[in-house]
């Protein structure tokens, strides 16, 4: 049966100072919550959090969260709720403890909040996560019955991250129309349980068209530390459209790209996931055969906010044929989002891709 299917969180609340609010919103979902977070954030924001809570009936517990969304560590983090007996998750940081958050909510049938702290992806909004090897290699998507119950997005604290990590976001962001649109012309399947919607498409173009428009200005500001018009619409393209647009519009080359990109190793791994995702971007426009200026209009917006476009950048230029023979086979995997394309690839399809993207970069530069 062809059908389309629409989904998206409870709630989306947006604005500085918003987590402030963190100990009322727990309260509206349960008595008390499990905060997962890294050290770095939590030593950031603990007097916030502390504060949120203090006319609040909740209480919470926090635990460190290891740094990696494996099926070990949500095994481990279910344990710890059960003992705290936590009746409400929250997660607190970047995509990789959101993606934890949800998974651990849904083995323990707890609602979930994601406060993230950075706007690098669009991992907040969606009813899945990119489950990874405990050593981070890609492994599949977990999906889940419903949304997050709240998503909370506090801008003030989104401007004091490292902008990098913002420009990652837009990066991100920037694959959702291309990436819709294949699915959209193939009748391709969304990560909401259905064909691509109009809905999904026009919330994707919407992302794009902020970003291109809005985005080098919200870059300026960030690196500032500055709340501005742009950086709250940017926000919200990184985080919302974005997250609507993939879920509901159809994932296909560029995030398969990212994944395969995790079957290298190396320095590439230091790379944000939104830089990865960037070159994919690329690579599935030279695969559609896109014309040369509509992809060299990407590039420049990626130069401009400091995004990799050549394999000197990703830290591939030392790769050999063979491994990225590797990530193409990884990229082709049954279980990611290639088909979306439209035709069926080879490893090698997608290797020379990658190649192609850098020999046009360097066209660019001249």
């Amino acid at each position: 049966m062809n059908k389309i299917a629409f989904r998206s969180p409870a709630r989306y609340v947006q604005g500085q100072g918003v987590l402030t609010t963190l100990g009322t919103e727990v309260e509206n979902l349960g008595t008390k919550a499990l905060i997962l977070s890294d050290d770095i954030v939590w030593n950031l924001l603990s007097d916030k959090i502390d504060k949120s809570f203090s006319d609040s009936k909740a209480t919470f517990a926090f635990e460190k969260f290891n740094g990696e969304s494996s099926n070990n560590e949500v095994q481990r983090l279910v344990s710890v709720a059960k003992d705290s007996e936590a009746d409400v998750i929250v997660a607190l940081g970047g995509g990789k403890a959101v993606d934890t958050a949800k998974a651990l909510a849904d083995e323990v049938g707890a609602p979930v909040i994601i406060a993230p702290t950075i706007a690098s992806t669009d991992a907040p909004t969606s009813a899945l996560s990119v489950m990874y090897t405990d050593e981070g290699q890609f492994e599949d998507y977990r999906f889940y019955k419903k949304n997050p119950d709240l998503v909370l997005v506090d801008t003030e604290v989104i401007v004091n991250a490292p902008a990098r990590l913002f420009a990652s976001g837009m990066a991100d962001a920037m694959a959702t129309l291309v990436e819709a649109s294949a699915a959209y012309r193939n009748n391709g399947s969304t990560m909401a349980g259905g064909s691509p919607s109009l809905a999904g498409q026009a919330i994707a173009a919407v992302c794009e068209q902020t970003l291109f428009t809005e985005g080098i200005a919200a870059y300026a500001a960030v690196k500032e530390h500055l709340v501005t018009p742009a950086v709250e619409h940017v926000v919200e393209a990184n985080t919302l459209l974005s997250g609507l647009g993939f879920e509901n519009g159809g994932l296909a080359g560029a995030h398969a790209i990212h994944n395969g990109f995790t079957a290298v190793s190396g320095e590439i791994h230091d790379l944000t996931h939104g830089e990865k995702v960037a070159y994919g971007t690329l690579t599935q426009l030279v695969l559609e055969n896109r014309p040369v200026e509509e992809i060299y209009q990407f590039m420049r917006f990626y130069k401009a906010i400091n995004m990799p476009i050549t394999l000197a950048e990703m830290h591939l230029d030392k790769t050999s044929y063979d491994e990225l023979l590797r990530v193409g086979a990884l990229a082709n995997g049954e279980n990611d989002t290639m088909g979306n394309i439209g035709r069926t690839l080879t490893a090698k399809e997608i290797a020379d891709a990658i190649l192609a993207v850098d020999a046009l970069a360097k066209t660019l530069e001249k």
